[in-house]
């Protein structure tokens, strides 16, 4: 299936290739100089579009590529003190050259008009004046009213439905991918434009030899100097009394910059995720993630509704960070980087359920109450140069967390109810060192990269009382799971480069290395006395991963074309040993893992991809460990130590096709996917009532396929000052399952529609609007069950007086699940004082004006009906001022 796809795909690209045509030629006057910078367009007769451009250049050489269906097209040629020309020709492909006749314009009236979007290039820029509102005050707030551009409320930005690579201010790259700081504190006013950069290549020697299809964002600012920074302090009436700071100071110079930031609130704003990585570059820059702990030990969770974060979160946060960039040496090509942050918070959650088993004529309660506690600080060193002559890049980590969650669990079964108080304690310890060096050598290039890290995750599960797992052995006051997992990575290797005219070829050969440790034993406590539990509730594994590879880059780049292909062989080696539990593996396998993306652009504003990968994954420490291991205080579980190397190949297929017209304001992309993967072995998970699990593997062929359909289509109307967008999203999915010894097959369907409309026409009002609409099943052995739901949301901001504004939040949540239909409304009212002249605000704001304080779903399946009622956030009333540093 996967193979007649590509075969699909390709023919569809194939097609666009043959439908298009290209003209090509010079341009001088009669004086017979070259024109530079005359604008040549494509347009079909009687039609007032333009469907393709060029601009000339220094020697007045142009090249035009088009699609059209007509027979003969219109070429137009202009340029300043020339005399327009316009000849009828043939839809076909040609050389063409113009002789312009000198004509001096004459300009009667000065009018100074800036196009909202312009391309040169791969560079689309957009003019930020012509997209803000009055309300508007950062550049995250302008940026969602840009076509092309999604912005998420960490400050994640979206270009044509995909990350970003990069994310530059004045061509640096201050917070190396962190980037939700600055995009949602960096004024507006600072700002001239935005850029973005397609098909960019962050490495300056690799740019024209090793292509890219991803886009990249520089925000350039109105001074190349620039000190400026947004602030806002608040508090609240309710209780407890509601707090909301938030203190972004920055600098941008062109030796310097710097970020310093704390934030901090308990009115549900998780704003400590602005500080993840959203841009990770390239391969070729090193390796870089989030680092996050191996949560293997849980507390019982309270549910969490599905509605809007700032809904429900009862959070108490604080959040600090510090970025700083300098140019250590006169050679301003070296960048000396450093970032910290720390964070601290304490969420509360509570949730209540009723549940009716209707074949056992069973009915159950569950309440859980959590506190959970987030500590995390963060440091990093990163030293590069980045230059035409070399890179060199080496990024240092440290990452330490002391979290601790805490839960009061309440279960009654018929007559029947068990209580317990239940406390996690998780410390992780995280070090990551990533070199990546770059060394011309003649005409090749070499590259060495290194990447090493090391992980140690403590964990402890407590519970009181024992007896609240039912299954355990009785006579314990408190059950204690203790849990550790050390692992250390390495992967080092070495590339050449070859260049030969548009080809570059890089092989390369390297070794990963991988080591866990997992210990871990179950105590029992009785009068102060700790006990074990014995030998199967313990582990002592050693998981050792060793892959040896080799492997081949192929890459093509010119004016329309762009391949990167990735021939690389492993050699696959798994060991794993733990004597006392009878766990023995030794596994080796040879595997091909292709990967790459051909990319055609057309016809100046299209662009057309295909891309495909073949990955495959063996058994890791978590499929291996043969004692039984309290993951939460619910359940036990542990993998047969009988059970072989599980063995998955997964392959991918993707199209895309984009439109990015700043013509006409218009930008849409169409996007397919096909993925399938194949496993030796399928988990049949067995249970025997009393809260014991175990894991086995059926020596079973089997398969999971899933396909996703995408379209978004959005445009800028600049005579009605309004930005629309549509997207529609369809998903397939299907897999192999057992459980409790019985085959089935599960299946799901999704649906989703959005669209969202920015509207600022009249001086006295903008309109915000955004909308989703979801339909999804599943089908399997349970029955079927289906679901629908329906959100949207309304910001409408009137300004009655100057620098006075009142606006309306509405966030609509319906949903309807076996029958039910619920509709859940929620209101938010601002009024806002712009002091102009200091550039301050006084902002009054009362959230949730219904007061709604719980939030109910029923679901009514095959086997239960659950009714579950989950705490939320009530009325609150909050006084804020907001400014600008300078």
């Amino acid at each position: 299936m996967i193979t007649r796809l590509s075969f699909l795909i390709l023919f569809i690209v194939a097609s666009f290739v043959y439908a298009q045509q290209s003209v090509s030629g010079k341009v001088k006057n009669t004086d017979g100089e070259w024109v530079a910078n005359a604008s040549v367009t494509v347009e079909e007769p009687g039609k007032d579009a333009i469907i393709a451009y060029a601009i000339t250049n220094s020697k007045g050489e142009y090249k035009v590529t088009f699609t059209s269906s007509e027979a003969q097209v219109d070429l137009k040629v202009k340029a300043f003190n020339h005399q327009t020309t316009t000849k009828s020709i043939k839809n076909s492909t040609q050389n063409l050259d113009f002789t312009l006749s000198l004509q001096a314009t004459e300009i009667e009236e000065v009018r100074l008009k800036t196009r909202l979007i312009t391309k040169k290039g791969d560079t689309i820029s957009y003019d930020l004046k012509s997209f803000d509102t009055k309300n508007d005050r950062t550049l995250a707030d302008v940026l969602k009213r840009m076509p092309g551009i999604e912005v998420n409320k960490d400050g994640s930005i979206l270009y044509q439905g995909q990350p970003l690579s990069k994310f530059y201010v004045n061509g640096k790259d201050l917070m190396e991918g962190g980037y939700g700081v600055v995009n949602n504190a960096l004024p507006k006013d600072a700002v001239q434009k935005v850029e973005v950069l397609e098909n960019h290549q962050p490495v300056k020697i690799l740019q024209d030899k090793v292509p890219s299809d991803q886009a990249a964002i520089n925000i350039k600012l109105k001074k190349q100097v620039t000190m400026t920074g947004r602030g806002e302090v608040g508090g609240g009436i309710a209780d407890p009394a509601l707090w909301n700071i938030k203190l972004t100071p920055m600098f941008f110079g062109q030796k310097n910059q710097w970020v310093v930031n704390y934030k901090t609130n308990n009115m549900g704003e998780t704003v400590e995720n602005e500080g993840n990585i959203f841009a990770f570059g390239n391969r070729w820059e090193g390796r870089r993630g989030n680092a996050s702990q191996a949560g293997w030990l849980s507390v019982e969770k309270a549910s969490i509704p599905n509605l809007p974060e700032k809904r429900y979160l009862m959070n108490n946060v604080h959040f600090l960070s510090a970025n700083i960039l300098t140019n250590p040496f006169k050679n301003k090509e070296w960048e000396l980087k450093a970032n910290a942050s720390y964070t601290n918070n304490a969420v509360e959650r509570e949730s209540y359920s009723e549940q009716y088993n209707k074949q056992l004529d069973i009915r159950s309660t569950v309440y859980r109450d959590n506190r959970l506690y987030t500590n995390r600080a963060k440091g990093e060193m990163v030293f590069s140069k980045n230059a035409k002559e070399g890179f060199f890049k080496n990024t240092t980590t440290f990452n330490q967390f002391w979290n601790a969650d805490r839960a009061t669990a309440n279960i009654a079964v018929g007559a029947a109810g068990r209580n317990s108080g239940q406390s996690v304690e998780s410390p992780t310890t995280n070090f990551v060192n990533s070199l990546s060096t770059i060394i011309p050598w003649k005409s090749r290039m070499v590259n060495v990269m290194s990447y090493i890290s090391y992980q140690d995750d403590h964990q402890e599960l407590r519970l009181i009382p024992a007896s609240y797992f039912a299954g355990l052995a009785p006579g314990f006051d408190e059950v204690r799971q203790q849990f550790n997992l050390t692992t250390f990575e390495a992967n080092h290797s070495a590339t050449m480069g070859f260049t030969k005219k548009f080809w570059t070829f890089t092989p390369e050969i390297g070794l990963k290395y991988s080591r866990n440790g997992l210990d871990s034993e179950l105590f029992g406590v009785q009068n102060s006395f700790v006990s074990t539990f014995g030998n199967q509730f313990q582990n002592d594994l050693k998981f050792i991963n060793t892959v040896p590879y080799a492997g081949l880059g192929v890459n093509f780049k010119n004016e329309n074309w762009s391949v990167g292909i990735q021939l690389p062989v492993n050699l696959n080696n798994i060991q794993a040993e733990d004597q006392e539990r009878m766990v023995n593996q030794d596994f080796t396998r040879v595997t091909f893992e292709p990967s790459g993306f051909i990319q055609y652009s057309f016809a100046s504003f299209w662009k057309a991809a295909v891309s495909g990968n073949m990955s495959n994954s063996f058994s890791s420490v978590d499929n291996l460990y043969s004692g039984f291991i309290m993951t939460n205080p619910t359940f036990l579980n542990a993998m047969d130590a009988d059970n072989p190397i599980l063995e998955r190949e997964a392959r991918r297929v993707g199209a895309r096709v984009e439109y990015r017209n700043p013509l006409n304001n218009l930008f849409f992309n169409v996007n397919y996917s096909l993925s399938g993967s194949t496993r030796n072995l399928i988990e049949d998970f067995e249970d025997d009532g009393t809260g014991f699990g175990g894991m086995k593997y059926r020596l079973m062929d089997n398969s999971s396929t899933g396909n996703t359909a995408s379209v978004e289509i959005g445009k800028y109307f600049p005579k009605f000052k309004s930005n629309a967008s549509v997207s529609f999203r369809n998903s397939d999915n299907s897999s192999d399952n057992f459980r409790n010894g019985t085959f089935f097959v599960n299946e799901n369907d999704a649906q989703n529609l959005s669209f969202k409309l920015n509207n600022a026409l009249f001086s006295w009002m903008t309109l915000d609007y955004n909308f989703t609409k979801g339909w999804s099943s599943n089908t399997s052995i349970f029955g079927k069950t289906t679901s629908s739901q329906y959100n949207h949301n309304l910001g409408l901001t009137l300004f009655p007086v100057e620098n006075h504004s009142i606006a309306l939040n509405w966030d609509q949540i319906n949903y309807s699940q076996a029958g039910e239909q619920y509709n859940n409304g929620f209101y938010d009212l601002t009024y806002q004082f712009a002091w102009a002249s200091k550039k301050i605000d006084f902002e009054l704001k009362w959230m949730n004006i219904a007061n709604q304080k719980t939030f109910e779903t029923l679901n009514d399946s095959a086997t239960y009906i659950t009714l579950q009622r989950i705490k939320i956030r009530p009325s609150q009333v909050m006084f804020t001022v907001k400014f600008n540093f300078k």
